[in-house]
């Protein structure tokens, strides 16, 4: 049976050690696993949800104003009250 699986192997152009992986994975199938998909994205669940689709200008905005405040000393504007008439 050894010689007739080394000829099989030959014909394939495989080696017999090929040959016989092939065989033992056939017979018991391969292993698969599914990902968890928040792992492809590193999803967390944190905080409140975001509509980045929606929100990326204001958010976009809001970081770099952050930043320029950080770089330049400048404290955060304080916000007009509401009723005061300005605006």
């Amino acid at each position: 049976m050894q010689r007739q699986a080394q000829a099989k192997a030959a014909e394939l152009g495989i080696s017999f050690a090929e040959y016989v992986r092939r065989l033992v994975a056939q017979d018991i199938g391969e292993q698969t696993t599914k990902a968890d998909i928040s792992s492809l994205f590193d999803l967390i669940d944190e905080g409140a949800p975001t509509d980045i689709a929606r929100d990326k200008d204001k958010m976009i905005g809001e970081a770099l104003w952050d930043e320029y405040r950080r770089e330049t000393g400048r404290k955060p504007r304080r916000q007009a009250r509401a009723g005061t008439g300005r605006g």
